[in-house]
Formats: C-alpha cells, sequence, structure tokens
C-alpha cells in the first residue's frame, strides 16, 4: 500500500457529517414545528370550547366581513335578526349521524335578511329527502321577523372528489357562502354562514343543531416521529462513523506497517 491511502479522519467524515447535520437540523425543526401546531391547535378548541360553552355575540358588522379570520371567527356562537327570503332557500347534501345510523338527507339553507339588509346564510337544520317539497314543511317556513342563534361558520373547503354543484336543483356539497350568493343573485351576502342551534322549528323541521364540533389533534405523534426519526439518523451515523474510523486506523496500521524494514 503507497502513504496516499492513508486519510485523515476529518476528510473521511466530512461530507456524510454534513449530511447528517443537515438531515438532523431539517427533522428536529419539524418535530418543533408540529409542536407548535398543537400548541395553536389546543388554543384554538380552548377558545371555540369556551364560545359555545358562554353566551352568543353580536354578528361581526358588515364592514368586518371583508377582514375575517377564520381562526377568530370560526365556531363562534353568535345571534342575529332577521327574515328568512324563504323564495330563496337552498339545499346542503349532509348526512345525519345519529350514532348507530348514517342518514343521508339535505341541510336547508336559508337566506336571512339582516335590519340593515344584508344577507346571511343560515343552515336552519337538518330535513330527510322527502321533506325537500316546502309543502311538507310549511309550519317550518315562518313569516316575519326572527332571531337565530348558531355557530358561525366559514366556507368549506372542495374536496377533490366532491362532486359538482347542481345550481338549478339547489342543491350543494359543500358549505360556500359565495355559490350560495351566485345561485340565488343576492347581493351584499355574508362571506360565512350560521348553523343555527337545536331550538325547535314550528312543525318540527328543518331540525337544527347538528354542527359537528371535532378538531384532530395528532400533532404531539407526528412531532415525536420526527424526533424519533432524528435519533435514528444520529444513531446511524455515530455507529458508521466509529465503523469506518476503525477501518481507516485499520488501513493506516497495515501502511505503516509495510514500510517497517
Amino acid at each position: 500500500m503507497s502513504a496516499e491511502t492513508i486519510r485523515p479522519a476529518w476528510r473521511v467524515l466530512l461530507w456524510p457529517g454534513l449530511f447528517t447535520a443537515f438531515t438532523l437540523a431539517l427533522l428536529v425543526s419539524l418535530g418543533f414545528w408540529q409542536l407548535e401546531r398543537l400548541g395553536a391547535k389546543e388554543r384554538f378548541a380552548k377558545r371555540i370550547e369556551a364560545s359555545l360553552a358562554g353566551q352568543p355575540q353580536a354578528l361581526p358588522a358588515e364592514a368586518e366581513w371583508p377582514v375575517l379570520k377564520a381562526k377568530v371567527t370560526d365556531y363562534t356562537k353568535v345571534t342575529l335578526t332577521g327574515e328568512f327570503l324563504h323564495d330563496n332557500e337552498l339545499f346542503l347534501y349532509g348526512v345525519l349521524h345519529n350514532g348507530r345510523d348514517n342518514l343521508p338527507g339535505l341541510f336547508v339553507i336559508t337566506p336571512l335578511q339582516l335590519t340593515n339588509g344584508a344577507i346571511v346564510f343560515v343552515n336552519r337544520g337538518f330535513i330527510t329527502k322527502d321533506r325537500k317539497d316546502t309543502a311538507t314543511r310549511a309550519e317550518g317556513q315562518v313569516k316575519g321577523p326572527v332571531t337565530v342563534t348558531g355557530i358561525l361558520r366559514t366556507p368549506q373547503p372542495r374536496g377533490l372528489f366532491t362532486p359538482d354543484d347542481d345550481g338549478k336543483a339547489k342543491l350543494f356539497f359543500t358549505r360556500d357562502p359565495a355559490a350560495f350568493a351566485n345561485a340565488t343573485g343576492l347581493a351584499r351576502t355574508a362571506p360565512f354562514s350560521v348553523d343555527a342551534d337545536a331550538t325547535p322549528q314550528p312543525g318540527g323541521w328543518p331540525k337544527g343543531g347538528h354542527t359537528v364540533v371535532s378538531f384532530p389533534n395528532n400533532h404531539l405523534q407526528y412531532a415525536i416521529t420526527w424526533f424519533m426519526l432524528s435519533a435514528g439518523v444520529l444513531g446511524f451515523f455515530l455507529f458508521w462513523a466509529r465503523r469506518l474510523l476503525a477501518d481507516e486506523r485499520g488501513r493506516a496500521t497495515l501502511v505503516t506497517g509495510s514500510r517497517r524494514p
């Protein structure tokens, strides 16, 4: 063997060490990012819990609507007063979960014209498909001023496999106030909707109070996963580096030993 086969330890480990350091920094930062998201999700859930347990708030003023933020307003318990525009009634496809069974049906979306003329779409509640005709629930077509208490909801994102809305049938598959406004031709509509609470309606239909309040929070598990991966990468590098250095020392011993007379 020649002297050129002997490499300094730092040169042997330089590029693998830099790659490992970069990978560790990335994995650890992802772990801390998940911890930050965990804290944000917990604060959001606490805000929602406090809002739903407390007294309803006044609806945000119309001037504030363009700048409302979902993380601040979504699931806020509110109260609003106006008159339902039943002629512009819409339907949102949904499934009612009543414990053991899943009942497909429709949620009745009715514009509520506030006293200042602005419009808020109200999810008045669930009906079975055989009650889509208003004649089957005529008592529930309340006339005159009403006060609604419910939960403010921001627009629902459309999923990749969500069916297209049917404007002619007034049937929608996502909670989208902009699409509701476009279908009804109404102006001054809120960029959010309100899910009515379980206050009984005349005639029993629609049935409100079916908002699902659930916030999956797996960020701690994700953080642990990233930290375990970083520990695994570091452990593998240390094991590999130890073996590599041992091999290099062995090669160096052979080289120097071959030079002895």
